[in-house]
């Protein structure tokens, strides 16, 4: 659900570069802001040409309202609080209550006047990342525009010329700004309905964070060493599912403003990588996949028909970024006998837990841990723990979905004899038929060592 705020009467109205026709003083639009971290339903276009809007993974699209032929937005850069899932809440920087901020929808042809009001302790822009637009929009601060002060309202006005899949995000304190959770997604539909159309048509963003554990606040200063990797600044179990009717043409964006590329993985599918944020990749060029690598500071989307029905693991293949905060710094101990260690450590500490020796398995282990963080690994499903964390969700694909019926579908219940079982086997297996009889003898490894010299040896 949307609350709605009025704009601070006491603001200044500041453009960023001379635009003719500049928006008069006063006509601010009120700025929407989103309390929930659940998917909102897709927004659809009230007047102008139609189309599929988009839904944003644990999100929203923000609203507009038409001011002659301008559609206007209101964004507001300010502090927010951010539930990375159940039992974390994070202090970040974001737009209209949430972290990364609303995603904006417009189409091909549209002109924008968006507003920016900042909130923040300090100077902020927006750049508007793969929108080609005038110099003075481009939002760099200093470079293109000056710096929006604290308390003031600058205001952009631009044409979207291309449809696609960009992002937006500060180009001021941009080390500070970013790594704090300021970020998020445009898209910009076809004018012609008939281009590409697709069923069901999601997007997110993935950004990383360095949290320790007990703590609210990223720190802004790391590169390298991150212990959350989120999808719309959330981890599982608290990304939601993205349910999709059987057959569905499905199109997935994905923007990635972390440090480092994502293979993004899909379960029971190829599919086929449709747009970039530079552009429409052309049919003739694209070639089926199960996994797309996205790029640093890039978007990737694809489409695939949704024919297999099932509950689909969708997730990014780096295996540390489908874990949560507690799974770094855990010293290797696979295949160490824990026996006298735990001996030792229970006198120091009584309460500690010695673990690692056949693995780390934690989905069914329940242990102390500081206020404010995740286990490694959480999560369950019909079968039992889903031991992931971080950037992992699962698409449901189902019979008889409604077309804007993007709830949680439930567990799949699977037709009979078609799901992986136990059989019983004898505790003595018999030997291998390509099971070296014997390893070589003493004599033997002289022998050898005696023929390196030979022709052929």
């Amino acid at each position: 659900m949307l609350s709605r705020r009025g704009f601070l009467g006491t603001a200044t109205l500041v453009s960023a570069s001379a635009v003719s026709g500049r928006v008069q003083a006063a006509a601010i639009p009120e700025a929407p802001i989103m309390e929930k971290t659940v998917m909102q339903p897709p927004l659809h276009p009230t007047s102008g040409p139609d189309y599929r809007p988009v839904v944003t993974l644990n999100g929203w699209s923000l609203p507009w309202r038409m001011n002659g032929d301008w559609k206007e937005f209101h964004l507001v850069a300010e502090p927010v609080v951010r539930e990375f899932s159940p039992g974390m809440k994070v202090h970040l920087w974001g737009y209209n209550g949430q972290s990364p901020g609303p995603t904006i929808e417009a189409v091909e042809g549209d002109k924008l006047r968006i507003f920016v009001t900042n909130k923040l302790p300090e100077q902020t822009t927006v750049h508007w990342h793969g929108v080609l637009l005038p110099n003075g929009m481009d939002g760099v601060g200093g470079l293109n525009q000056p710096h929006i002060p604290v308390g003031q309202t600058f205001v952009y006005e631009f044409q979207m010329k291309h449809s696609g899949t960009f992002m937006y995000h500060p180009h001021s304190d941009e080390m500070v700004q970013m790594a704090m959770g300021m970020m998020g997604m445009i898209v910009v539909h076809p004018r012609d309905p008939s281009f590409r159309p697709v069923d069901r048509d999601f997007v997110f963003i993935m950004s990383s964070y360095l949290i320790d554990p007990g703590t609210y606040l990223p720190k802004v200063t790391e590169m390298t060493d991150f212990n959350m990797w989120t999808w719309n600044s959330r981890v599982f179990p608290g990304i939601d599912p993205l349910a999709v009717r059987l057959n569905d043409k499905v199109r997935v964006r994905i923007g990635n403003l972390t440090m480092t590329n994502h293979p993004i993985h899909l379960h029971g599918h190829s599919f086929s990588v449709s747009c970039t944020d530079g552009g429409w990749v052309p049919e003739s060029a694209q070639w089926p996949e199960t996994t797309i690598d996205v790029p640093v500071g890039a978007i990737r989307a694809f489409d695939v028909v949704a024919d297999n029905p099932g509950d689909w693991a969708f997730h990014c293949h780096k295996s540390h970024h489908t874990m949560n905060a507690m799974g770094h710094d855990v010293r290797n101990f696979i295949g160490v006998s824990k026996k006298d260690l735990a001996k030792a450590v229970g006198k120091l500490a009584p309460d500690a837990m010695v673990m690692g020796s056949t693995g780390m398995a934690m989905g069914e282990m329940e242990m102390p841990a500081p206020d404010n963080t995740l286990p490694m690994m959480t999560g369950s499903g019909q079968f039992g723990p889903i031991e992931m964390g971080g950037m992992f969700t699962v698409m449901k694909i189902r019979e008889g979905l409604a077309r804007d019926d993007y709830k949680d579908p439930g567990p799949y219940k699977y037709p009979a004899g078609t799901v992986s079982f136990p059989v019983d086997a004898p505790s003595e297996q018999p030997m291998r038929k390509d099971k070296p009889a014997s390893t070589p003898k003493d004599g033997d490894m002289k022998a050898m060592k005696g023929m390196k010299g030979m022709k052929g040896m």
